[in-house]
C-alpha cells in the first residue's frame, strides 16, 4: 500500500540528517494521499539510518487509526493530522529540532522578515504560537500542537508562509509535497539564522519593506512566478 509515498517518506526523513535539520531521532516527516485518505509518517523512535521504507507507518487521515505497519507511528502523528485536516492542499509535513529556528520558538518570538532571502520562501514573519495551557498538556498534548497551529493560521495563509514555530518547542513546516515540506523547513532554519546575526550586527535592524517582500516572493510563488526555468516540450 502507498509503495511510492512510504519511499518518498522514509527519503525525506532520512535526508534531515544530510541537511542538518536533526540530530538522534528528533523529527520526522509525513506526507499524504488526498484520494485515498490516507498519510504516511515516520515510526516513533527508529534512527534514520536504519530507516527503511517498509517500516513507514500508515494512518487514516479521517481516524488517526493505523491501516498499516507493524511500528508505532511517530508521538507527533496527531500534530500531523490536524494540519493536514485543516489546511487542504498541503501534501507534507516537517517537524524537527534544528537549532536556530527551535532557538527561536524557545524565545518564544517570530522571525521577522529582515530581508529577501526570507522572503524567497515567507511572504511574512515566521509566526510563533502562544503556550499550552496547562489543560492542554494532557493526554492530548501533540492534538494540541496541531490545534494551536491552526488557530495562529485564523489570519495567515498556510501557502504564503509554509512554516511556524510552536512556543517553547520547535518549528514544523509543510509544502505542497513531502520535498517542498523538507525544502522550506531547510530555508526555515537558515533564514532563523541569518535574523539572529542580523540582531547581533544591529539590535534596531527593521522588517524589509512589504511592497519588497511581496515582489520576491511573487517572484518565485505563485500565477506569475518568472522564477526558474520554463519546461520545454521535450521535458513535458
Amino acid at each position: 500500500m502507498l509503495q511510492h509515498l512510504k519511499k518518498q517518506v522514509c527519503e525525506a526523513n532520512r535526508n534531515l540528517v544530510r541537511d542538518g535539520l536533526v540530530v538522534l531521532t528528533w523529527g520526522n516527516v509525513s506526507a499524504v494521499d488526498r484520494r485515498k485518505g490516507l498519510m504516511v509518517i515516520k515510526p516513533s523512535g527508529v534512527p534514520y539510518r536504519a530507516m527503511r521504507p517498509g517500516q513507514m507507518v500508515v494512518v487514516s487521515l479521517e481516524t488517526g487509526e493505523v491501516v498499516e505497519g507493524k511500528l508505532k507511528p511517530s508521538s507527533d502523528t496527531p500534530t500531523h493530522l490536524e494540519l493536514y485536516r485543516a489546511f487542504s492542499k498541503i501534501g507534507g509535513i516537517v517537524h524537527c529540532h534544528s537549532p536556530h529556528a527551535t532557538a527561536w520558538a524557545q524565545a518564544r518570538c517570530e522571525i521577522p522578515p529582515f530581508g529577501t532571502t526570507h522572503a524567497d520562501h515567507f511572504c511574512g514573519a515566521v509566526p510563533c504560537t502562544r503556550d499550552l495551557r496547562k489543560k492542554e498538556l494532557g493526554i492530548d498534548y501533540e492534538k494540541n500542537t496541531g490545534r494551536v497551529i491552526v488557530e495562529r493560521f485564523r489570519q495567515l495563509n498556510p501557502h504564503h508562509i509554509p512554516g511556524v514555530l510552536v512556543a517553547g518547542h520547535g518549528p514544523f513546516t509543510w509544502g505542497s509535497t513531502v520535498d517542498e515540506a523538507v525544502e522550506n523547513s531547510i530555508a526555515l532554519e537558515h533564514i532563523a539564522r541569518i535574523a539572529g546575526e542580523t540582531l547581533l550586527v544591529n539590535l534596531s535592524a527593521r522588517p524589509v519593506r512589504k511592497s519588497l517582500l511581496e515582489r520576491h516572493f511573487f517572484r518565485k510563488h505563485g500565477p506569475g512566478a518568472r522564477y526558474g526555468q520554463r519546461r520545454s516540450i521535450s521535458e513535458s
